[in-house]
């Protein structure tokens, strides 16, 4: 995990400094490497490298299979020699000899992945012979056979033995067949874990490869491991306009093992899915401060920058491309629970369980159970909207959670550990702080959701809406290299606003924002088209057009802003009925006492008649 700590080498205003001192979460102090002046400054505007100019761009989607993979593999590889300190030659040449490559290739791809910092650096650049001979399909298949039918048994045979094998079927068929080296290379290749499940035993590879149950590994400091999970909030919310239930919201949370520091979240109606987790993890990477600024909290929320490993559960909004692909390409370990063992996730469910207990004192709260809610009215008690619950959620993290004494890390407030892991304590160095995101757009579109269409003369279509820009213009009705079949380009879409898609160009890896074609259409969201299509859908004889869309977009605005005049108004006459009964009970209330008065055997006044009509004092004209 790349930090800033002190006498670290980094890049300010575009001149290279050294860091001396490390003050707060947010400042640094700096002594500059060219004018040796000592200055403080924002860790925000820091980085480890020269700042790039360059647009988004996302080569890892763009990328086949075959070739991130090789990728992937080739960072695992070089990983352990990124963060080791005082990395030596040696140490390179260990790696190089491991994996059977040369030492040069060892420090080009470390070269190249510290420069961005980014796994699609890897990725192999077109070579100039491209196009040479390679080996026959036959070959690769008896190769293949070979493995899996020979290899991988129980009997261990040597990979000698095994290139004996491939060689006879070879000869069988009148191949020519591969040098000794290549089939050492396919044996090298294979998956450890599975080599030692097939040739040896399942319970030998579950002891060797997987962790000790009951265990979490690996969570020895911030950002090594964040657990992410979904729970449905125990509060009904309102919506916006005329405050009417809406139903429950969902919480998608991560959270930080080392420190219990909650390092992003999601909160949306929509049920969990590939969104909501990526833009979790966005949020979790993120640098907080202007995110609290917008809402007027000035508390600090120091966590940020990438982690090394994210645990998730099975869940399937967990196993998205677009989620496994944005985690590799940031160096990111997605990491699944393993299936019937609930034990390796108690930290993120006791924040849960921490988190709903809060909720229950809500107005509108379901409790946990129908037990505890008994004859509660959930739904007539309702009275926070979405954004007034997120804004009470980000509150109690912030001031509350982050400084109450966790009991599972000895009583010690989350921020206060996290504390000691940056800056150092008597019995341990500091680690530093994250260095900050260069370009978090990018990162955001990363994890943002996508769609795959093709690029017709109006633009392109998705669910029904137009979008265009000049950009699209040389991809109209192209085709597929090589193919007579449409081409399909990707569009990330952010689902809180669909006015505006990011268009990833297939030649630049770069995004670019692609705007309706109809400018005048307003901004709305996934939620709102959602709704309005399935309303469409059950009117059989309405055509689901653009125009439609919008038109019911319209009808359901209008709809609201109706329903809230007619609150308004309802809410007013009945304040003015029971005003005017008060008012009636008040003046027979005082006719009554007056009666009374009348009939008691006491004398009246001289100046008062028994037939005068005494009126209530709420009724005396005063002239």
């Amino acid at each position: 995990m790349k930090t800033i700590r002190p006498g670290q080498l980094v890049y300010w205003r575009n001149q290279t400094a050294i860091v001396l001192e490390l003050k707060g979460f947010s400042d640094a102090i700096l002594r500059t490497v060219d004018g040796a002046r000592t200055e403080v400054a924002r860790v925000a505007d820091l980085t480890l490298g020269p700042v790039s100019h360059e647009a988004p761009s996302a080569p890892h989607l763009l990328a086949k299979d075959k070739e991130w993979d090789k990728a992937v593999e080739r960072f695992e590889l070089i990983r352990p020699l990124l963060d080791l300190p005082g990395r030596s030659a040696l140490d390179v040449q260990r790696v190089a000899d491991a994996a059977g490559k040369s030492v040069t290739t060892i420090y080009r791809w470390l070269t190249r992945f510290e420069e961005t910092g980014l796994v699609s650096s890897l990725l192999r650049t077109p070579r100039s012979d491209k196009g040479g001979q390679r080996l026959s399909e036959e070959i690769e298949q008896i190769i293949s056979l070979q493995i899996q039918h020979y290899y991988l048994k129980q009997e261990r045979p040597s990979v000698l033995k095994l290139y004996s094998r491939v060689k006879q079927e070879c000869l069988d068929a009148d191949i020519d067949p591969p040098h000794k080296n290549t089939v050492y290379a396919r044996a090298r290749e294979l998956e450890q874990r599975e080599v030692v499940r097939k040739r040896y035993s399942p319970k030998l590879a579950r002891e060797k490869f997987e962790p000790l149950r009951g265990q979490f590994p690996g969570a020895d400091y911030p950002n090594a491991v964040v657990q992410i999970d979904h729970t449905k909030v125990d509060v009904i919310v309102v919506d916006e306009e005329h405050r009417l239930p809406i139903g429950r919201p969902y919480l998608t949370l991560a959270l930080d093992v080392a420190t219990k520091l909650v390092t992003g979240f999601r909160m949306t109606l929509d049920p969990p899915g590939a969104s909501s987790a990526g833009l979790c993890i966005a949020h979790a990477v993120m640098r907080k401060e202007h995110w609290l600024a917008k809402r007027d909290i000035l508390a600090e929320w120091p966590i940020y920058g990438k982690m090394r490993k994210i645990h998730v559960d099975n869940a399937k909004e967990f196993r998205g491309n677009m989620l496994r692909r944005a985690c590799e390409q940031h160096g990111i370990i997605l990491e699944h629970r393993p299936k019937g063992q609930p034990n390796y996730g108690p930290h993120i469910e006791r924040a849960f369980r921490t988190f709903m207990g809060e909720c229950q004192s809500l107005p509108g709260t379901t409790f946990s159970n129908v037990q505890a809610k008994m004859d509660y009215d959930s739904e007539g008690r309702a009275c926070m909207t979405l954004a007034e619950l997120e804004l009470w959620f980000t509150i109690f993290v912030a001031y509350c959670y982050h400084h109450r004494a966790h009991k599972g890390i000895n009583e010690v407030p989350p921020i206060r550990l996290y504390q000691q892991f940056v800056h150092g304590s008597s019995t341990q160095p500091g680690i530093g702080l994250p260095a900050p995101i260069e370009d978090e757009e990018n990162l955001r579109l990363d994890f943002t959701p996508y769609v795959e269409r093709t690029v017709q003369r109006r633009g392109v279509v998705i669910d029904n809406i137009h979008y265009y820009a000049p950009i699209l213009r040389r991809w109209i009705e192209a085709d597929e290299p090589g193919s007579s079949k449409a081409r399909k380009f990707i569009f990330a879409r952010d689902p809180r606003d669909i006015s505006v898609v990011y268009f990833l160009d297939p030649n630049t890896h770069i995004y670019s924002a692609i705007p309706y074609l109809n400018s005048t259409r307003p901004a709305i969201s996934l939620w709102e088209l959602r709704a309005v299509l399935k309303q469409l859908k059950e009117q059989p004889d309405n055509h689901v057009d653009e125009e439609m869309i919008f038109h019911g977009i319209r009808k359901m605005r209008e709809i609201e802003e109706e329903a809230i005049e007619r609150t308004r108004l309802a809410k007013q006459q009945r304040a003015t009925e029971k005003r005017k009964r008060r008012m009636a009970e008040r003046r027979n209330g005082w006719n009554g006492v007056h009666l009374s008065a009348v009939v008691t055997p006491i004398a009246a006044p001289p100046s008062c008649s028994l037939d005068d009509d005494i009126q209530p004092f709420n009724d005396i004209q005063l002239g």
